[in-house]
Parts: structure tokens; sequence; C-alpha cells
């Protein structure tokens, strides 16, 4: 009977153990298709492609050695942003970070942020492909938008001169809010962006919203309400709490979201020249606006023709964006959904 009883314990501890070991080699082989890595002996770096068949490693290394200045799109605080064409046809954002020496631990976690990234599917999310990382520079690989970002084309810095008209200024609002929202609550770990804000917004060929530039973002696990970090992002759209506490929360995207509602329809910058004439910024000024009922003679003078009644809801929701207290805000699914609920025949 003792001899059958310590039979069984063997055959079921050799069973579990050879489970574990299928496991195993089932998610390395999952692993394995989900993310390639290629070793680059000539520059000593390595790329790293998140199911991108359209890649050819090879050819993407090869092309990424001639870039130059003809192939720049644009360019800012966190790098400088390429075009690049792969076999004549497929066109990539490519995105240039100097690296700082001997920082080991912030390339760790850049990497370990990328890899989160990589897993990112949503349609008003830029698509991450992959990453190069050299010992001098990171290049990170983007779906390149036609359209550009939402700052060139409200304010007339891009190339494509179109006028924003109010049902694509909804769509816009609607579509970078849900990119937030699935980065704050359907992503694990969440995200928190960090950086929100009009030229973060880029727009593909049917000006669908796509919010972009990760170069900030922040990993949170569910169980928590913030991460602590240096106090960075962009002046005239960060919450005023992130300036004392240095604590980034998703209430912190959801005020520079607000900021963004504010440029949509004022058409103005939160940076702009007669605000800082005044003393004041696009906050202040939009919340006298709300006050005095004077939204509608604010509104973006190239809008003109708009439906006031959800002009003025717009603004509502922007205003319980940049609420001072970040506990009297709304959540940025509550933000979806509101703005849902202003044209809810258009919801697709």
């Amino acid at each position: 009977m003792g001899s059958n009883i310590a039979l069984y314990v063997a055959i079921s501890v050799v069973c579990f153990a050879i489970s574990k070991i299928i496991m195993a080699v089932l998610c390395y082989r999952r692993w394995k298709r989900r993310q390639m890595l290629i070793q680059d002996s000539f520059r000593g770096g390595k790329l790293v492609l998140f199911r991108s068949p359209t890649i050819k490693p090879n050819v993407f290394l090869k092309k990424t050695t001639k870039l130059s200045n003809k192939d720049i799109i644009g360019s800012g605080g966190f790098g400088t942003v390429y075009k690049l064409i792969i076999d004549d046809c497929i066109p990539f954002a490519v995105k240039r970070l100097n690296r700082l020496g001997g920082a080991a631990d912030q390339d760790r976690g850049f990497q370990r942020e990328l890899a989160a990234m990589g897993d990112i599917k949503h349609r008003n999310v830029v698509s991450l492909h992959g990453y190069y990382t050299a010992p001098h520079y990171h290049l990170l690989i983007y779906d390149l938008m036609p359209n550009g970002s939402l700052d060139a084309l409200l304010h007339g810095k891009s190339i494509n001169k179109m006028l924003l008209d109010w049902s694509t200024r909804y769509k816009i609002a609607l579509g970078a809010a849900r990119g937030i929202s699935y980065l704050h609550h359907d992503c694990i770990p969440h995200i928190i962006h960090r950086d929100i804000k009009s030229s973060n917004i880029l727009l593909d060929h049917n000006l669908e919203a796509r919010v972009s530039d990760f170069g900030l973002a922040t990993l949170m696990e569910p169980d928590k309400t913030h991460v602590s970090t240096l106090v960075a992002g962009t002046f005239g759209y960060l919450a005023p709490e992130y300036f004392d506490t240095g604590k980034a929360t998703a209430k912190g995207d959801v005020y520079s979201f607000g900021v963004v509602l504010l440029e949509l329809l004022t058409g103005k910058k939160p940076t702009d020249e007669t605000f800082i004439e005044e003393g004041t910024k696009l906050v202040t000024w939009v919340k006298s606006v709300v006050q005095d009922k004077r939204e509608e003679y604010e509104i973006d003078s190239s809008l003109v023709d708009f439906p006031v009644e959800e002009a003025n809801n717009v603004f509502s929701i922007a205003l319980m964006c940049l609420e001072a207290e970040p506990t009297n805000r709304p959540t940025m699914a509550e933000v979806v959904k509101m703005l849902e609920q202003i044209k809810p025949e258009d919801i697709k």
C-alpha cells in the first residue's frame, strides 16, 4: 500500500515537472514569435521588433545609416523624428533619442517600458513596431501619421493646409480621449503618459487621433495611485499639483487633456503670447469666459459654423478635467462617456 502511494506521488511530481517544462517552452516560442532581436555587430547595437513582419531587419539597419537632415519631419525636446521608407513603399516614423553615458538603470527601465508599449494595439494609440539601441542613441520605430500633429494642423504649422471643422475637432477629441483611457484603464500595468499635449496627438489619413510619444510615460501597477518622478512635461499642460508633489497620476493626464480640449475649442495655445503679456494662462482665461457665459464668442474664429450647445458641453467637460483638486476630476473613462453623449449618433 505504502509503495503504491509513493509511486503515485512520484508519477504526479514527474507529470507536474513535465507540464511546467512544456508551458515554459510554449511561452518561449510565443515570445519569440512576438519579438525579434537582431544584433548589429557593426555599430554594437541591437534591433528589437514587436510582431512586425513588414520590416526586414537587415534592410532597416542599412536604411538607418543613411538618415540625414533631409529626412527630418519633426523635432522637439525629446528627440528628432525622421521619415523612413522601407521597400520604396512602407513609411515609418523613426525617432532618435540620444543616450546619457553610464545610465544603465535608465536604459533597463527604458527597454522595459518599450516592451510594455510594444503590446499596445489600439486604433487611437500610435503603434510602436520596435526599437534600435546603440551605444550613443536609441531609435524608436512608429507608424507614420500622414497628417502630422494636431498642434501643427490647428496652429497653421502643417504643410497640409486644411481647416478643422467642428465634426473633425469632435472626432479628434473623442479619439484622443479613447486612446488615453485605454492606457489608463486597459493596459496592465497601467500607463501614465505624462506629456499629453496637442503636438503628441497625431492624425492619420482619416484625421483619426493617435496618442503618441511615450518618452516620459510611466508604468503603474493597478494597486498603485501614483508614481513619484522628477517633474517633467510641457509648460502650460502640467497639472498644478505635479509641481508640488512630483507624483505622476492618471488625473495629471486628465488635466493635460482638458488643456487640449481648450485648444480645440479656442484655437489658442496655452503659451499664447497674449496670455504671457497679460500675466494669465489659457485655463484661467477660459474659466472667466465660462463664468461670464461668453463661450460661443471665444470659439476659434476659423470655425464659422458650429453647434453652440455641443461646444458649450465640451467647454464644461474641459473645465471638469481642469479642476484644481485632482479627486474632483473625472477619470478618462468618464471623459469618454461624456464626450460620446454629445454626439451619440456619430459614435462608432
